[in-house]
């Protein structure tokens, strides 16, 4: 018989050696035999037994639930595995789903753009070569009207001189047939069919001189004003175009009077004939039109002068505004009538030299920072612009806008001897 102590470790090292075998998940469970005779060393006691070990057996409560829990563990590692793989497998077929779907929404949408653009430059395009169209076939619509215009104004005036020289030629007959009369008492005086005649084709004739002047007046509003052969013309309203005087005298001034002709295309609330001023005051004197008033200004901002109702866009429209520093007197004149007039009006004032003279805008910054305003510029023709440093009578303002409108020039500026350049689209016509 062993002992004891070497049975027990003899059955320890069976339940080892079994645990060891199910943690290596083999499913055929071994036998450990162990031979003590080959352990120690002769008989004990003086007898041979030979110690055998049966180690299969079967497991116990405890290690079916280890090994079931290593199963578990096992099995989930797999699936989460598993779902990893086809997660990774599904996110690289969504990716490649999702490029495909971007490449192809890209290429639509660059595509849409595109053909949007295009379309849009199209209308853009086809917009501004009809207005250009519009532009250039108005442009030459006009010309033509100008020169039939023209054309009429001429053979209007011939037949007025004609029938001027007819006119004098009646009244000269008329003056000896009197005469004659006077001393031949004895003749035979006309009959009264003739005199009949006579005074019928007199008064044809002076209907006939009242519808060449009414037609003459209409052609110079449509054309330029009689005795004027240039004129500026501003296209539109822009902040480029202008036109520069450069008087050749000083523009020191206790009083002036300045006049000119205008035919506007459109007169918003502030549309600027013409401005003088400094870097001091860019507002020393102004003529402006506002809606369809004239507005005259001296001095600043508080000294405004108006003449309501007096602008018809399209139409040749003289102005003439004066001031006297004296007594601050100030004038307003339209169509060579007085249309206002005040005092105390910049009394004492001097308009100082060195400034800047410019028709269709005002320098409304000669200071620094400033510069022209679009909404400022004028859109139309003028013509005339005069300066004198006096103020003229009233039948001296009359007469520039009488039949010879341009024949007058001022001492300061005057139309067709000071320069005046025109800037921008601004252009000399006639």
């Amino acid at each position: 018989m062993l002992p004891r102590a070497m049975l027990s470790l003899l059955t320890l090292l069976c339940v080892f050696r079994a645990s060891a075998s199910v943690l290596d998940e083999e499913d055929d469970y071994d036998l450990m035999y162990v031979n003590l005779e080959n352990e120690i060393e002769g008989p004990v006691l003086g007898t041979e037994e030979t110690a055998s070990c049966d180690c299969q057996r079967e497991h116990t409560e405890w290690d079916k639930l280890f090994i079931m829990l290593e199963n578990s563990q096992m099995k989930e590692n797999m699936m989460l595995q598993a779902l990893d793989e086809i997660l990774k497998v599904d996110l690289q077929t969504l990716r490649a789903e999702l490029t495909q779907l971007t490449a192809h929404l890209t290429g639509t949408l660059a595509g849409a753009v595109e053909k949007a653009t295009s379309q849009m430059v199209s209308q853009v395009e086809q917009e501004l070569v009809r207005k250009g169209d519009h532009g250039e076939e108005a442009r030459l619509q006009e010309s033509e009207q100008d020169k039939v215009l023209q054309q009429v104004l001429v053979l209007s005036r011939n037949v007025s001189s004609r029938l001027g020289q007819l006119e004098s030629a009646w009244l000269r007959s008329s003056e000896v047939e009197a005469q004659e009369t006077a001393f031949q008492h004895q003749k035979s005086s006309p009959s009264r069919g003739e005199n009949l005649i006579l005074n019928s084709l007199w008064k044809e004739l002076q209907q006939t001189r009242a519808e060449l002047k009414a037609s003459q007046k209409w052609a110079a509003q449509h054309l330029l004003p009689a005795g004027c052969e240039t004129a500026i013309l501003f296209p539109m309203r822009s902040k480029k175009i202008f036109g520069s005087v450069h008087p050749a005298a000083g523009m020191t001034l206790h009083s002036f009077t300045a006049c000119i002709w205008i035919k506007v295309t459109e007169a918003l609330d502030k549309t600027v004939v013409f401005s003088y001023g400094t870097k001091f005051n860019p507002y020393e004197i102004q003529l402006y039109l506002s809606w369809d008033s004239a507005v005259l200004l001296v001095g600043g901002e508080q000294h405004k002068l108006a003449a309501k109702n007096v602008v018809v866009p399209g139409k040749w429209l003289h102005l003439c505004g004066a001031w006297s520093s004296e007594k601050g007197s100030a004038s307003l004149w339209v169509k060579g009538e007085l249309a206002g007039s005040a005092l105390g009006f910049a009394a004492a004032h001097t308009i100082p030299a060195g400034g800047i003279l410019q028709l269709g805008q005002e320098k409304n910054g000669c200071c620094v920072g400033g510069g022209f305003d679009e909404a400022l510029a004028f859109s139309g023709k003028l013509t005339g612009f005069n300066l004198w440093d006096r103020v003229l009578s009233a039948q001296e303002i009359a007469a520039q806008s009488g039949e010879d409108a341009c024949s007058s020039r001022g001492n300061v500026v005057g139309w067709g001897v000071t320069e005046v350049l025109p800037s921008g689209g601004a252009q000399y016509i006639s």
